[in-house]
C-alpha cells in the first residue's frame, strides 16, 4: 500500500497513452501535455489503447516511481475526452484501480 501525503493531487491523463513509455516518456508527457511538473509529488495516471493497463507515475521524494496494473477481465473506466486531465480523489483512484466506474458511484441504500 502506498501512503500519499496530504495535499497530493491525482491527475488522470485523458486520451490514449503509448504503454511502451517508461519513466522518461511519461515524465515528458506530464510536462508537455498536462502542463504539470513530474517531480511535484502528485500522482499521474495513464491508460493504453486497449484499456486493460494503467500506469501510475509518482515522485515520492527520493525518486520517480512507476506502477502498472493490468486487469485480467474488463477495462479501466476513462473519460471520453481525448486531451487534458481530470483530478481524482483518493476514493475515486481506489475505485478506478479496482475496475469500478468511479464517475457514477451509487450508494447501496436510499436516504
Amino acid at each position: 500500500m502506498i501512503h500519499l501525503p496530504a495535499g497530493t493531487k491525482i491527475w488522470l491523463a485523458a486520451g490514449i497513452t503509448d504503454m511502451r513509455r517508461g519513466f522518461d516518456g511519461l515524465s515528458a508527457q506530464v510536462q508537455t501535455v498536462l502542463q504539470q511538473q513530474p517531480f511535484s509529488g502528485h500522482v499521474f495516471l495513464f491508460r493504453g489503447r486497449r484499456g486493460d493497463i494503467v500506469k501510475c507515475l509518482w515522485f515520492d521524494g527520493d525518486g520517480l516511481c512507476l506502477f502498472a496494473k493490468r486487469l485480467e477481465k474488463g477495462r479501466f473506466v476513462w473519460p471520453q475526452a481525448t486531451e487534458g486531465a481530470v483530478c481524482l480523489s483518493r476514493a475515486q483512484l481506489s475505485m478506478l484501480l479496482e475496475g469500478i466506474d468511479w464517475r457514477r458511484p451509487q450508494r447501496t441504500w436510499t436516504p
